[in-house]
């Protein structure tokens, strides 16, 4: 299903929606699911005892007032599960110190399931906020009855229905009260929501819910699971992604070792996991150990001797062939405009391969019982994970199970958990539970690299050097092509499909009149790795062209940057509301970051904005990118970055600054330091020796601002990397006059353009 057709289902099944609020033993339940009738039905009970409800939200209450928010989401760091209960209980009523949450697993109850994107608080925010105050009113409405005033007298406040001076708890209501309510989708939509003002959890600062958890240690990870009985396991990972086939594994040099089990050669139905080999152990040293002494004899893939060079050279042949790919968009008359003009601008951009490098290494700990397949691991998709789990072992989905674990990063490394197939298929083969564990150099063999990336830009002037048309060419591999093509729309053309995650920004909120983007798979890409979703995805690396481009076009036009912006940012047509709350965010960055004071020798100040990872759901971030470049080195020195961001409404302040300073961090580190390498087929660069991403003392200095808004709230987690490079790489250029274009920006490439 494309994702388009996706959303229109959920808007569909949202329309059939019922809000169930009912008496479930001592607890109040309240689920959203797709039952009629009354909740003191047989087919309503029986779904509320089983809990048995879609799609993800429900609310349990027990005789004590204590408040369990389920979270269908992955918990990575972003403390998700706290702001999703502050939407909640805000509108509850609740006393937050009664307040927990629970991660659950795969039940088809908790419906789809995926965390990326940004999606979660922006797709989930009006159905937690109606949730609650379906709940307030249930609550109210036995509370009235049992202090014998009008509901309408009565509101909640921490855990207690009020009315003047009479208050009964939510305990006390639980235990004395009857709850058999089911709102209609028409009442659900009808809800009196607060208002913004009135809210005293959502926007206000407040310690998340699992730090304690995490700072004693009682959070359990993925790689702390242990289950009875199991052994453990590490991969020896093939020489290509694809194709590889084993010829003859040799182990007498291991047989040596304590606790050494073996070895098994594994083969996948599903053809994801090709050419591996599984060696085993009474402990996972023994199984460490082994792996180095066992030899293991391949016949290799046919993308064996790809490099990066190769990769790059392929993207460069299909920019410059104006025959290749399908359009993303197509205004105005690019091909007329620029046959009638003279003037014009070409600039080609690229990005390295760069690898999420999570700091828990991928692991999996699977055990079957009574014939279903028990997985142990943290997962961002488990809707997209666990069908492709059920494939491999030739078992129906109903079969799998996946167990959600917090995740030590996830990055989109975990959305496709293609690391739980070889623990599923050697514990399928030896019928024992298995605990795989990935060292880190496995890990960033096997891992899913943001793809090496090359972009064209064609720009068209009139005699006055004033802008008339752009076309952008871009090419990568497409993560959505191999790991979820069913999520892939027609492309504008209808000449092919298109990977919207490897597109998205170069969409951007300017108004230009001929404006026409070509998106190109890079076929050598998608066959020599498995391109992978990395935090900003597609917008990481498209940003970096389209805003160092729009600096160039800017020096072309002799404007300052920061103005030039905001000329095409004027919300003209489709570009209305959006345009207009990014210049707001441009216009604020402007003053916040001093713009256009004086600077000392060598040093600049760059601009670059963004709207977050789709148009569908932006977010509006504009950057100032303060830097110092030595002319004799060329090595850069980032001094400061100052943001300024709309978000909308604020739902967890102190997790919201920790995840604008988490990815603009990510961004410098992308921009100054990350950057991997194909050798002969597979990543280079695999252990902290060799990649080398930020560094503390690299930390330059932040200055992040929130716009106050009580606009809807969007996503996070990713837009703040996007906007960081082509700040840094204009505000070089503002410093000395040279124009990098690749990234990561190296101080040797640097001092080569001052030297040039």
């Amino acid at each position: 299903m494309s994702k388009q057709k996706n959303e229109q289902q959920n808007e569909i099944d949202a329309s059939r929606r019922r809000f169930m609020i009912g008496s479930v033993g001592t607890s109040l339940l309240m689920a959203f699911g797709g039952v009629s009738g009354l909740v003191n039905s047989p087919s309503a009970q029986a779904l509320l005892a089983s809990k048995s409800f879609s799609p993800n939200v429900w609310i349990e209450m027990n005789s004590e007032g204590e408040v369990l928010v389920n979270i269908a989401k992955a918990e990575m760091g972003q403390h998700v599960g706290t702001a999703f209960a502050r939407i909640v209980c805000d509108e509850l009523g609740a006393d937050w110190y009664s307040v927990r949450i629970r991660h659950v697993d795969t039940d088809p109850k908790w419906g789809f399931m995926v965390t990326g994107g940004s999606w979660s608080v922006f797709q989930n925010f009006k159905m937690l906020s109606q949730a609650g105050a379906a709940g307030r009113i249930a609550l109210i409405e036995a509370g009235a009855k049992m202090l014998g005033v009008s509901p309408e007298s009565c509101d909640t406040e921490q855990g207690f229905v009020i009315s003047g001076d009479k208050k009964v708890s939510f305990s006390e209501i639980i235990q004395r009260g009857k709850f058999d309510k089911i709102l209609t989708p028409e009442e659900i939509k009808n809800l009196p929501l607060k208002p913004v003002k009135q809210l005293k959890l959502v926007g206000k600062k407040s310690q998340a819910l699992d730090i304690p958890a995490k700072t004693d240690g009682s959070a359990k990870y993925g790689i702390d699971v242990e289950v009875p009985g199991m052994v453990y396991a590490r991969p020896i990972v093939p020489p290509t992604r694809y194709g590889s086939k084993v010829i003859e594994v040799k182990d007498q040099a291991a047989k040596g070792i304590a606790g050494y089990l073996g070895y098994e050669i594994i083969t996948d139905p599903s053809d994801m996991i090709q050419g591996w080999v599984i060696v085993l152990g009474e402990t996972y040293a023994a199984a460490m150990n082994a792996v180095k002494a066992i030899s293991v004899s391949y016949q290799k893939g046919p993308t064996a001797a790809v490099s990066e060079e190769d990769i790059q050279q392929e993207g460069t042949r299909l920019v410059n062939d104006k025959n290749q790919g399908v359009l993303f968009v197509d205004e105005g008359d690019v091909g007329a405009v620029t046959d009638l003009t003279e003037t014009h601008l070409t600039s080609t951009y690229k990005t390295a391969s760069a690898i999420h490098f999570q700091l828990e290494p991928l692991n999996a700990t699977v055990e079957f019982i009574d014939g279903v397949c028990h997985v142990h691991s943290g997962n961002q998709w488990q809707s997209l994970t666990l069908p492709a789990v059920a494939k491999a072992l030739g078992l129906p989905a109903e079969k799998v199970v996946i167990h959600q674990y917090y995740l030590g990063g996830g990055f989109g490394r975990r959305l496709f958990g293609d690391y739980m197939l070889p623990a599923a298929l050697v514990a399928q083969k030896i019928s024992k539970p298995v605990k795989l564990i990935f060292t880190r150099e496995d890990d960033s063999i096997f891992s899913q690299p943001r793809s090496p990336s090359v972009q064209r830009f064609d720009a068209a002037f009139d005699g006055k050097n004033a802008l008339l048309s752009v076309e952008h060419a871009l090419t990568a591999g497409w993560p959505t092509l191999s790991m979820a093509p069913g999520f892939m729309p027609d492309s504008l053309d209808k000449k092919g499909k298109i990977d919207p995650f490897s597109t998205s920004g170069a969409d951007h909120w300017y108004s230009i009149e001929n404006h026409r983007v070509r998106a190109i798979n890079n076929d050598l890409a998608q066959r020599t790795f498995l391109p992978g979703w990395l935090r900003s995805v597609g917008p990481g690396w498209i940003g970096w062209g389209v805003e160092s481009f729009m600096d160039e076009i800017a020096h072309q036009s002799k404007q300052d940057p920061l103005a030039f912006r905001l000329n095409l940012l004027d919300g003209k047509g489709k570009n209305k509301a959006g345009a207009e709350r990014l210049a707001h965010t441009l216009k604020q960055a402007k003053e916040a970051s001093g713009w256009g004071e004086k600077l000392a020798a060598d040093e600049g100040m760059g601009v670059a904005v963004c709207a977050g990872q789709e148009r569908t759901m932006p977010t509006w971030i504009s950057c100032v990118a303060k830097v110092k470049v030595n002319r004799g080195t060329g090595e850069v020195t980032l001094k400061k970055l100052t943001l300024v961001v709309d978000c909308g409404l604020v739902v967890h302040p102190d997790g919201a600054l920790a995840q604008l300073e988490g990815s603009v961090l990510w961004g410098v580190s992308l921009a100054l330091h990350e950057g991997n390498a194909f050798k002969e087929g597979k990543i280079s660069a695999t252990n902290l020796n060799s990649y080398s991403p930020l560094r503390m003392n690299d930390v330059p200095e932040l200055d992040i601002r929130f716009v106050e808004s009580e606009e809807a709230p969007v996503g996070l987690g990713e837009p703040g990397v996007i906007a960081v490079a082509p700040a840094i790489g204009n505000a070089i250029f503002d410093a000395v006059g040279v124009r990098v274009r690749d990234l990561p920006i190296r101080a040797d490439e640097v001092k080569r353009l001052l030297n040039s």
